[in-house]
């Protein structure tokens, strides 16, 4: 290989590294998570930061959740478990900051650090799984009968 062609090389490569971010070329900007309840078959619902309803089902099972809500922002999710004959739950999920993301110092430059990785939420990652430990509701206990003695008189005048 001639200098020249090595030099183009290196140059295309370095030009890639610098137009893309560190975390959205390693990581991602969705990630599947595992949504499991004790005792499992519990319905649950998934809601974003802002409200929206973006899964429902009965766990357990594995949904793909964006882990960024916009520029600089990670994604925060409520969850709601119910299951009969146990108490309602409710969790949150949250993102956290992806340690690929500071590989932009070395590798992705200040586009990758400020720009790519912000924007397309790859800065953040999600945990893999999430569950919920239900608690079962005591069964409402018989009310005690209770017994009343009547004494009749039967020797009373007509």
């Amino acid at each position: 290989m001639t200098s020249m062609k090595k030099l183009a090389l290196a140059a295309a490569i370095s030009a890639s590294l610098f137009a893309s971010g560190c975390a959205s070329i390693v990581s991602d900007s969705q990630y599947p998570v595992v949504v499991k309840s004790e005792p499992s078959g519990a319905d649950y619902q998934i809601r974003n930061r802002n409200g929206s309803l973006v899964h429902q089902g009965t766990t357990p099972n594995t949904v793909t959740l964006k882990s960024g809500a916009g520029y600089f922002k990670g994604e925060r999710y409520k969850l709601h478990f119910s299951k009969e004959g146990y108490e309602e739950q409710d969790q949150t999920l949250e993102s956290s900051m992806d340690g690929w993301y500071w590989g932009n110092l070395l590798f992705g430059g200040l586009i990758g650090m400020l720009a790519v990785d912000p924007a397309t939420g790859a800065m953040y990652k999600l945990p893999q799984t999430k569950t919920a430990n239900l608690i079962q509701v005591p069964l409402a206990q018989p009310a005690a009968a209770k017994i009343s003695a009547v004494e009749v008189d039967t020797t009373a005048s007509q």
